[in-house]
């Protein structure tokens, strides 16, 4: 091997997360272990870590959502829960020595790149300096809560929490609550809570395509089944994987024959379940299937029937001391407000300030348009790459697949950087111009599109959170860091003088 390709590349990873967990792991795996993870909380975890409220789980099938290089085999359920995901996240990081490269507590405030010198210099909200060549945020979109602006919320005198904030020394049994939002995290908490509380108001924003979600443990025999037949349990994930590419992703596309027979499906189960004629009106949705996130439960709209529970439409007007009062007038007296009105899914790496070259500001430049080539970089911002970026997310499969693709290209471009002994490597301005302008002509064909508000949308309705084609699409775009996309600046370019010194270097903690 070349003395080149053996150069020490220093990499900081922001967020230890499924995307900077699998960033780490196959670092270590290639042999480079000059990287460390900034960590904000005292665990690793990311989303899974926040969203711990009761009935947290994951909406994709257990089997599927794990590493394709660390394939779980006891997974406990169909749609694996919360702290199982925790559980099987702290094991990868303990199995692959993760764990000594990560600085918990430890919040990335900004990142400036220093073009002169070729390194991101890095500062955490603690003051701290560190430097390294490449930069990766692993953020993600869905970790900075989203708190709606309701008139008097401040005032409430009762506890008011956000789902990815639950409240879990809160007793809430015999109290009468608030639920503002009825989506994904709602929609399994409110099963979980229902049985125990006096009354329970869900205000909701806009009705859900919603279908049953099938769920059950797996039985001992099938644990062991698959735990002795690995290939079996590989086999099962790629079955998920094809069956939610061939079924789930035309619906997106607007295929009129599965989107009618998801449609339809959909509705055959709401009738099923609620036979009241007015909340079954409420509860239909006015807009094409998979033009918001189609979601799954087998206990929500059971949960709904109860005696004690209410459904709100229409919004809320305003929040008293101890009541919150809708729309139409009508106050309704609670003991408890919670907010599950999702997250800040456009302000992709908020707090953090990122400023590239010539003192450029993503967060200046994004404005309200975030959009990065593939999701992961942006022209003017060398050595700098993002996991579940823009337009990255999905909504029909797996984002570990995402992920990985992710993975797989951060490679590729490391290695490029050290093999060819550059100080950096900047996308052309025109690649990702010319991409974005096609991206958002498919978006534009999608469900999403016709659509209303959604959290996939920016405020003034452009799509920036979703890819816009097929995971097998992705996977072929990201195979390999297609080198002639990108600008290179030697290293002989950016030596550095002698008088400056290295603030810090991201080492491992101990």
């Amino acid at each position: 091997m070349s003395r080149a390709a053996q150069r020490r590349v220093r990499i900081a990873i922001v967020g230890s997360g499924f995307s900077g967990l699998c960033l780490a792991i196959r670092l270590k795996q290639s042999g480079v272990d000059s990287f460390t993870i900034f960590e904000k909380a005292e665990r690793l975890g990311g989303t899974w870590r926040e969203n711990s409220y009761p009935g947290s789980a994951c909406d994709l099938m257990s089997f599927a959502y794990c590493y394709s290089f660390e394939q779980k085999t006891d997974w406990s359920r169909k749609w694996s829960p919360q702290p199982e995901i925790l559980d099987y996240m702290d094991h990868c990081a303990e199995k692959y020595g993760i764990l000594p490269h990560v600085r918990f507590g430890s919040e990335v405030a900004s990142a400036r790149f220093d073009a002169e010198r070729g390194v991101w210099r890095l500062e955490t909200a603690d003051g701290e300096a560190f430097e390294a060549e490449v930069l990766v945020s692993g953020v993600g979109q869905l970790h900075r809560p989203q708190i709606p602006k309701l008139p008097g919320l401040d005032r409430f005198g009762g506890p008011t929490f956000h789902s990815a904030r639950w409240d879990h020394g809160l007793d809430l049994d015999g109290k009468r609550v608030a639920v503002v939002g009825n989506a994904a995290s709602a929609i399994q908490f409110i099963p979980q809570i229902a049985p125990r509380v006096a009354k329970l108001h869900v205000f909701q924003r806009s009705a859900n395509w919603m279908l049953p979600r099938g769920d059950r443990a797996y039985s001992e025999a099938e644990k062991r089944r698959f735990s002795r037949r690995p290939w079996l349990a590989k086999l099962y994930r790629w079955f998920i994987w094809a069956r939610q590419e061939l079924l789930f992703y035309p619906v997106i596309r607007r295929n009129r024959f599965l989107s009618t027979r998801g449609e339809r499906a959909a509705l055959e189960y709401l009738h099923g379940v609620i036979h009241d004629p007015e909340l079954r009106r409420a509860l239909t949705p006015d807009y094409p299937i998979g033009g918001k996130r189609i979601l799954i439960s087998d206990d929500y709209y059971p949960a709904l029937t109860r005696d004690n529970v209410e459904v709100v439409t229409g919004g809320i007007d305003h929040v008293e001391e101890a009541a919150v009062v809708a729309a139409d007038g009508r106050r309704r007296e609670v003991d408890v407000v919670i907010l599950a009105t999702g997250f800040q899914t456009t302000a992709f790496l908020a707090p953090m300030e990122i400023e590239g070259l010539d003192g450029r500001s993503l967060r200046r430049e994004w404005g309200d348009s975030p959009r990065a080539y593939l999701g992961l970089t942006v022209s003017g911002y060398p050595n700098f790459f993002m996991m579940y970026g823009p337009n990255t997310n999905l909504g029909h499969n797996s984002i570990i697949f995402m992920i990985e693709c992710q993975t797989r290209y951060i490679l590729d471009a490391v290695r490029a950087l050290r093999e060819e002994d550059l100080a950096y490597l900047d996308l052309r301005p025109e690649v990702l111009e010319a991409y974005n302008l096609r991206l958002q002509q498919e978006l534009a064909k999608t469900a999403w599109a016709a659509a209303g508000k959604s959290w996939y949308k920016t405020a003034a309705g452009e799509i920036t959170n979703n890819w816009s084609g097929s995971t097998a699409e992705y996977w072929w775009r990201t195979r390999r860091f297609d080198r002639g996309a990108y600008r290179g600046a030697t290293r002989a370019a950016v030596v550095p003088r002698p008088e400056e010194a290295v603030v810090a270097s991201p080492t491992p903690a101990a």
